[in-house]
């Protein structure tokens, strides 16, 4: 009989919950007039914004 991977659950809802805090925030920063992320304007390869 094959045991549950308690870890690799949690992991997922941790992972889950993670991605729903970013989503959020997004949101949150978009409806707010910023369409850029903080994220977003750091990134390598991107132009600075002015």
């Amino acid at each position: 009989m094959v045991k549950p991977n308690y870890q690799f659950e949690k992991r997922q809802r941790e992972l889950q919950k993670k991605q729903k805090k970013v989503e959020k925030a997004q949101r949150k920063a978009s409806a707010a007039g910023g369409d850029e992320t903080p994220d977003d304007r750091s990134a390598p390869g991107n132009p600075p914004a002015n």
